[in-house]
């Protein structure tokens, strides 16, 4: 159990007059949880204080051996006023596989889950009242030894900080195109892809750029050792449904293990779907799609939800899926992963937490 002091910020920041226009990721909270690490007495001094900058030497390892992991979560408010988190242990764990990966000490799960709801109760007036918007979550932890020299840091800062948000992709829950990288590889075997650190997303940029500029919304990643097999797409996870079937790369260690991905798979086996996690190759895909039996595509992630895709190019081949409209798998799945979070139908799993009012 952590002792978390609280010094409340004296200068309020105005909130967003406008939640339908909230973006992502653009405007931040009053405070931010901050915990730190030295190595022989561990994590200490657990503190919420008024959110604003780290004064860091220039020498700081983070920023030359990129030694950091992050979260991504979301607080959601209901119509009775209830603010809740979805999961939020499936995150803590993923959090704790990242740091074992990137040599980062642990933060134990009762650790992180109270930090977390101790901020958004702090916060909880930033919790948007609008329908579809939340509370993006973002904890992290970055290496602050000062020094060069690859080594794992002998001292660490754990921070999370809050975003008021709306949708991830201006597009919203319409479908998007997608393009099907076949130069640029996002993971390979025995590297990073399972976990959430920086240095994956920043290689995942140059690709991105180039998808954007042709007007597609994402890039779909395939494997890096045969570049033949789809893996993710963007930041998110990605499923198609191809002659009633669902499938989906498994998460051996290239691909992220999604919350939402683990979600939705739990309830489409409820819901009496056969979904194989494994190899999919995308010629495959493509063929199915000429065949008339690639019924739907959708991206599941926690920014996005579910994000339904009505166009795969690979190689110059188009494959239009659903006549570019959402699929009724894919809407099911957004209504009853949006519904739960928000409190409009029962949570029938037990993933949801509510945040009680402590602070």
């Amino acid at each position: 159990m952590l002792d978390i002091k609280i010094t409340r910020t004296a200068a309020p920041k105005a909130k967003p007059t406008d939640e339908t226009k909230l973006g992502f990721g653009k405007k931040f909270s009053d405070h931010m949880f901050v915990m730190d690490y030295t190595e022989g007495e561990g994590w200490h001094d657990a503190r919420i204080v008024p959110y604003g900058p780290f004064e860091l030497d220039p020498a700081t390892v983070v920023f030359h051996y990129a030694q950091e992991i992050f979260e991504g979560m979301k607080a959601y408010r209901t119509a009775d006023d209830t603010v809740q988190l979805f999961r939020p242990d499936c995150n803590a764990k993923r959090f704790q596989d990242s740091a074992d990966r990137l040599c980062i000490p642990k933060i134990p799960v009762e650790d992180y889950i109270q930090a977390v709801e101790a901020l958004v109760d702090v916060d909880r007036d930033w919790v948007p009242h609008t329908d579809g918007a939340s509370l993006y979550i973002r904890p992290f932890i970055f290496a602050n030894d000062v020094g060069l020299g690859v080594h794992a840091s002998k001292h660490y800062i754990f921070c999370i900080i809050c975003a008021p948000s709306g949708a991830y992709y201006a597009e919203g829950i319409n479908p998007v195109r997608i393009y099907v990288e076949d130069e640029y590889i996002r993971a390979a075997p025995g590297l990073t892809g399972f976990t959430k650190c920086g240095g994956n997303y920043a290689a995942s940029i140059k690709a991105g750029e180039l998808a954007e500029e042709q007007g597609y919304a994402q890039v779909l990643w395939l494997d890096g050792v045969e570049k033949k097999y789809v893996e993710e797409v963007g930041s998110m996870n990605i499923m198609f449904k191809i002659d009633g079937k669902v499938y989906t790369a498994a998460t051996v260690g290239t691909v992220l293990p999604g919350v939402t991905r683990r979600s939705c798979i739990e309830l489409l086996k409820d819901w009496g779907y056969e979904v194989v996690e494994g190899k999919i190759a995308i010629a495959d895909i493509m063929a199915a799609a000429r065949e008339g039996k690639l019924e739907e595509v959708f991206g599941t992630g926690t920014a996005a939800v579910v994000s339904p895709v009505k166009e795969l190019v690979w190689k110059g081949e188009h494959a239009f899926i659903g006549d570019g409209k959402i699929g009724p798998v894919t809407q099911k799945l957004y209504d009853t992963m949006t519904g739960m979070q928000w409190g409009k139908i029962p949570d029938t799993k037990g993933w949801i937490v509510p945040v009680e009012k402590k602070y």
